[in-house]
């Protein structure tokens, strides 16, 4: 059986590059003082994730006075693969700023749910991370057979 092979830390311009390949992340909010976790399409904009999202829970709860995280990973067969960048910081509904807000309607963001999304949200990174590392064989974590030994 192989030895894994360990995971190792990705630059900021790494992680961001990852992003840009990445159509989905995982947006953390605080929802009445407990942990939520929504799926989004996103796209990265001058070093931002910028989003978009209808009103509600999601949309309160991301621009509030509240820290966010934004999760993002995947995983190449081919090459073995996976990563994961993890990005906290804050969040700010878009508007106001009628420029900022037609730079964000231009950006190749396509939702998959076809419900109304008209809330623009941008993600600004405090921190950035994220690890790289080898995917091993599912039989690594496999238990050992037991082996009786017969009486003879």
């Amino acid at each position: 059986m192989e030895t894994p092979v360990g995971m190792h830390d990705l630059s900021v311009n790494e992680c961001w590059m990852l992003l840009r390949s990445a159509q989905v992340g995982r947006l953390a909010v605080v929802v009445e003082g407990g942990p939520e976790i929504f799926p989004v399409n996103f796209v990265v904009d001058h070093g931002t994730v910028v989003f978009r999202t209808a009103e509600g829970t999601k949309l309160a709860s991301a621009t509030s006075d509240e820290p966010v995280a934004f999760e993002a990973d995947a995983f190449d067969p081919a090459a073995g693969e996976a990563w994961s960048v993890v990005i906290k910081g804050r969040a700010k509904e878009i508007r106001g700023n009628f420029s900022e807000l037609f730079d964000a309607l231009s950006l190749p963001l396509f939702p998959w749910h076809a419900g109304p999304k008209q809330h623009f949200v941008r993600v600004s990174a405090d921190q950035v991370s994220g690890r790289r590392f080898r995917v091993v064989d599912p039989e690594f974590w496999g238990i050992p057979a037991i082996h009786k030994s017969s009486p003879d």
